[in-house]
């Protein structure tokens, strides 16, 4: 969990630390000890700061969930906020970071599903990639997480996020010297053989420089903030 503005979301919040201590049920020792980044939260009690501060969900613990169901995604975009989604609730939220990985790794999701992965990388540019990028080249994954960060990049860069867009295009960078040569989709793996023509001849230049089968676009996603 990321503690360096754990401090100021609780004075923001107009909590001493005993008061933060007793609504977690924990000492006030042991919150300042979390403040000083001396001791590392549990993953439930991560989740219950996050909560009562109102912190980012890019503070929440990292872990790598593993594939993620289309339900789980489906939940997990909801709890970081995405708006075609809101309706939904999510059980156990997920760090942005853990969501792209989990979403990514999934063989087949429907692009609705899909259509939010950009909306995380450009609504939460300061989630942790070192650790999203190296997880993604361990299971082959840079050529989807790629082509999703340079449609937050492009989503960015139409809504003049001058910030956002640097930090991605970095991101973008790093992973284009990862790049693999071999034809992928973007978690829609169960596309037929004439859907996969289709695609490598209509496909927009920068998914197929991405080396990915996919039709999705900056225009066509949802761009509520």
């Amino acid at each position: 969990m990321r503690v360096a503005n754990m401090r100021e979301a609780r004075v923001r919040a107009g909590l001493t630390q005993g008061q933060l201590a007793d609504r977690l049920g924990v000492s006030q020792a042991y919150v300042s000890m979390v403040e000083a980044d001396r001791r590392t939260p549990s993953a439930a009690l991560a989740r219950r700061l996050a909560r009562e501060l109102a912190l980012s969900p890019v503070t929440l613990p990292l872990q790598d969930a593993g594939v993620l169901s289309p339900d789980a995604v489906a939940r997990a975009l909801s709890g970081v906020g995405y708006p075609g989604l809101g309706y939904l609730k999510a059980k156990r939220p997920l760090n942005p970071a853990a969501l792209l990985l989990g979403a990514l790794t999934n063989p087949s999701l429907e692009g609705r599903l899909v259509e939010g992965l950009p909306w995380v990388a450009f609504r939460y540019p300061d989630l942790d990639w070192a650790w999203l990028v190296s997880h993604a080249k361990q299971q082959d994954l840079q050529n989807r997480l790629g082509y999703v960060v340079h449609l937050a990049f492009e989503l960015a860069t139409q809504k003049h996020a001058s910030e956002t867009a640097t930090r991605l295009e970095a991101v973008l960078q790093q992973l284009a010297r990862a790049k693999l040569a071999h034809e992928d989709t973007l978690s829609e793996e169960s596309m037929t053989d004439a859907e996969r023509r289709w695609l490598r001849e209509h496909r927009p230049a920068a998914a197929a420089a991405w080396n990915i089968l996919s039709d999705l676009t900056s225009e066509s996603l949802l761009h509520d903030d």
